[in-house]
């Protein structure tokens, strides 16, 4: 697989991120196989977060083995100092380890979150504390949402964050202002050397219908093998990315191993994805 540099951290990581909202509930064994499929197939950045239901458990017992092999992120998405000191603690002890490559200020995607998270008492104060403590090594910010790359923009204005994980997907590049906001967001992204990771790659739609819903993922990801090649493809040629995550569904990791290790130039991957009339923004009628 290959590996790009992770900004100023200098960590070389895999382009494919070990997704772990895929263990919130599966059991033990399930998670196991999941978490072996995606060392086999050569990732070594594993992304989690407290929010994700039991996925910081199932990976607890993996660090042990793994732990100085892997790049280890998770995420807190309290908003104010006290609350993410503890949820930041309380990760540590779910994970089996002493401290995190990085812990990332969770799903702020518009101005409001990132007030509360930046502002006096909130997360972010937590999340120095906890650097200057060498409980984790750096800190960075994620969120999704039409607003997200802006965001995130005005985020590395206020702080130095060392990595921002913002969407990006070939139906998202489609719209003007999307566009307008990301390139902005690359543009200080290089400035700082900050990591660039990105979501929401094999997202194809927001579920129509709550009863449709047969993956995981809150969105309907993309399935078909030939459009999850299509779209990992197109997402990885862009170079600032260092790394996408992966989907939050543990079928969905095979077809994005091989996705990865099959890659096609970008009119190629365009094409795979250009005759679905259900391709759309997954940020089109969020559930609540």
């Amino acid at each position: 697989m290959e590996h790009r540099r992770l900004g100023r951290l200098e960590h070389q990581s895999s382009v494919l991120v070990y997704g772990a909202a895929a263990l919130a509930e599966v059991t033990q064994d399930v998670a196991d196989r999941s978490v072996q499929e995606a060392l086999d197939g050569g990732i070594n950045h594993v992304d989690v977060a407290a929010s994700y239901g039991d996925a910081e458990l199932r990976l607890g017992p993996w660090m042990a083995g793994i732990r100085d092999r892997i790049f280890l992120a998770s995420k807190t998405g309290e908003r104010e100092r006290d609350a993410a000191w503890g949820q930041i603690n309380a990760s540590l002890e779910r994970l089996r380890t002493d401290h995190l490559d990085l812990i990332q200020l969770h799903a702020v995607g518009d101005l409001a979150e990132l007030d509360r998270v930046t502002g006096a008492g909130g997360a972010l104060e937590a999340a120095i504390r906890a650097q200057e403590e060498g409980l984790v090594r750096a800190v960075g910010i994620t969120g999704h949402g039409p607003d997200a790359a802006a965001t995130h923009l005005e985020a590395l204005r206020r702080h130095p964050f060392a990595t921002v994980l913002t969407p990006l997907n070939p139906v998202l590049w489609r719209d003007e202002g999307f566009r307008r906001d990301y390139a902005a967001l690359v543009e200080e992204v290089r400035s700082q050397d900050a990591g660039l990771m990105t979501i929401k790659t094999i997202a194809r739609r927001t579920w129509p219908r709550p009863e449709d819903q047969d993956h995981a993922t809150w969105y309907e990801p993309l399935t078909d093998a030939e459009q999850i090649r299509g779209a990992v493809s197109w997402v990885l040629a862009h170079e600032e990315i260092t790394g996408l995550a992966t989907a939050g569904d543990v079928r969905l990791l095979g077809p994005t191993l091989a996705a990865e290790r099959s890659r096609v130039d970008v009119a190629a991957a365009e094409a795979l994805l250009s005759d679905d009339p259900a391709y759309r923004s997954p940020f089109i009628d969020m559930p609540i």
